[in-house]
């Protein structure tokens, strides 16, 4: 896409004095968005209860004694956790070709196949292999997850509530992450918590994930396709029946026109431009497709705002996963040890607190994020974390040693790891994925947030496999390390991430640099504009808008 797409002019500003509220009350004015949102988020669980789930297994006598070979080294012990990530960081680069070609929904369906057969095996091991190469094959299933739910939720919702429902991708990685801490703590005494202990402790845990795996692979098949998918394969009118119904309101409704008209506009704009770029390759065969799709990868590189949103992406997923977060979920239950909590079923305690807090300070995040905006949110977000992080590694370089003499400190300690899942529950857990669904361009999309996702999955492999050994080699710096890019990643989102709150997804293009567009592209943006009929909606008059919200009101109660 040269110069990095057009933005939508004419109708955008009648459409936003046509929307709804946002933060909740636009959730409940949207609530078919809304439940088919909650529905698809359960990728999202599946990610969150794998995550937390393998933190207390790893502590569980009897996966110990069945895994030690693994487990009592921290290289190997790192690897074991790691290898989900790298399957996932795996998964998420195919599925950028996956999404734009089966389209979202199915994308999903086949990502849950290859989850359950990687919990499968997981869940029948009785070797480390198994564990390794299960974990591996799971990993390809979750990353899948980690793009395709966010995507398929950005594109079904409005503008005014599209941040909340994205969030809801984090919401459910959290509630995954509480459930698994509990069920992990409750299936710790199955035979007891000793050298009784059975193994059904460790494989009812682990299989406990295809429940929810296998509603979601069913069920998805009964949700509609993305829109803007639909427009990006011809199918028009499918598309508009589906922004209908999720809108509750009729085809021929001006908002419903305008969403729908913005959408093509951006399409035909983008297959405009490929016509001019590559003439050669217009043919439609699939080695064309396929040389097509290789010059979107580059075009990202090669294009200045493209590149611009490659960065902005890429570097946030950097920074989410070198705040610690997920070293802190991995490994919590060895973490809480080392912090003068004796036993595994006190450590399992504090972990499963750890879950319940991160899980309630998601819940604004939804509810306020497309009000309060992403940029103060991820901020406040870091340098909290990053404050926590500091007070932990200070409290472990004096009392490392003699936590058994200083009770109070290590509680404290533990207060302040709480403290730091609940300011990453709240923001950087949320707003990263938020602002990696929503700042492509549509020929690219699936694509450009597979590379700003496969950041997340690689950076999040690093983390959980030099994590071990930081915390036996250089103990409380581990904490200092990960409070320095925390503080860092704050920083980086004050000067060089712009605010996206309440644009729409075409929009976006303008504050990522198209606003340098040049003049012919601009006219021939706008020529498109007006042969599909969208200037028809040109609002010269932004006093309209409340009115018109109120109209809009009355249609969707009437519906």
């Amino acid at each position: 896409m040269a110069g990095g797409g057009g933005t939508n002019i004419v109708g955008s500003n009648r459409r936003k004095n046509l929307a709804g509220p946002s933060g909740w009350a636009g959730l409940l004015a949207n609530g078919r968005i809304f439940m088919i949102a909650v529905f698809a988020s359960l990728g999202g669980l599946l990610y969150g209860y794998n995550q937390g789930v393998f933190s207390g297994v790893l502590g569980m006598y009897s996966f110990d004694q069945r895994m030690a070979s693994a487990v009592d080294k921290s290289g190997t012990k790192g690897w074991l956790v790691s290898i989900l990530e790298l399957g996932a960081w795996f998964g998420v680069l195919c599925t950028g070709y996956l999404a734009d070609k089966l389209g979202r929904k199915y994308t999903i369906v086949l990502a849950v196949i290859i989850f359950c057969i990687g919990v499968i095996v997981q869940t029948c091991a009785f070797e480390p292999s198994s564990i390794f190469g299960g974990r591996f094959v799971t990993g390809l299933g979750v990353g899948s997850l980690s793009m395709a739910v966010p995507l398929y939720n950005a594109e079904l919702a409005p503008p005014e509530v599209r941040g909340s429902l994205v969030a809801l991708q984090q919401l459910a990685i959290t509630f995954g992450i509480m459930v698994s801490f509990w069920i992990d703590y409750g299936t710790n005494y199955i035979g007891g918590t000793g050298s009784t202990q059975s193994e059904a402790s460790w494989r009812v845990a682990l299989a406990l994930q295809l429940v929810p795996a296998i509603i979601l692979g069913v069920g998805i098949l009964w949700m509609p396709f993305s829109p803007r998918w639909l427009v990006n394969n011809q199918r028009d009118d499918e598309a508009l029946q589906v922004l209908s119904r999720a809108r509750r309101l009729p085809p021929d409704h001006e908002l419903v026109q305008i969403e729908f008209l913005e959408i093509k506009a951006q399409y035909l704009f983008e297959q405009e431009t490929s016509a001019i770029k590559f003439p050669h390759l217009q043919d439609g065969s699939r080695w064309s497709n396929f040389k097509l799709g290789v010059f979107d990868y580059l075009s990202l590189l090669r294009s200045r705002p493209l590149l611009y949103r490659v960065a902005v992406g890429s570097l946030t997923m950097f920074f989410q996963q070198w705040t610690g977060v997920n070293a802190i979920l991995y490994y919590a239950p060895s973490i809480f040890k080392d912090l003068g909590l004796d036993g595994n079923t006190n450590s399992l305690l504090a972990t499963g607190v750890v879950g319940i807090v991160m899980f309630l300070a998601t819940i604004p995040a939804v509810i306020w994020v497309d009000k309060v905006g992403r940029k103060p949110v991820l901020i406040s977000g870091a340098f909290l974390m990053a404050a926590c992080h500091l007070i932990v590694a200070v409290l472990t370089g004096l009392y490392h040693d003699s936590w058994n003499s200083h009770v109070a400190a290590g509680w404290v300690a533990c207060v302040f790891v709480w403290i730091f899942a609940i300011g990453f529950g709240y923001s950087w857990g949320p707003c990263a994925w938020i602002l990696v669904a929503e700042i492509w361009p549509l020929s690219v999309r699936g694509k450009g947030v597979s590379i700003a996702a496969s950041s997340n999955w690689m950076n999040n492999f690093i983390v959980g496999q030099v994590t071990p050994t930081m915390l036996d080699n250089i103990g409380f710096g581990t904490f200092v390390f990960f409070g320095a890019f925390s503080f860092a990643g704050g920083l980086f989102i004050w000067f060089f991430v712009p605010e996206t709150k309440g644009l729409s997804l075409e929009e976006m293009d303008e504050i990522f640099g198209s606003a340098g567009m040049a003049a012919s592209e601009q006219a021939r943006f706008l020529a498109i504009e007006k042969r599909i009929g969208l200037d028809a909606y040109n609002d010269p008059d932004p006093d309209r808008a409340t009115p018109d919200h109120e109209i809009r009101k009355h249609e969707i109660e009437k519906a």
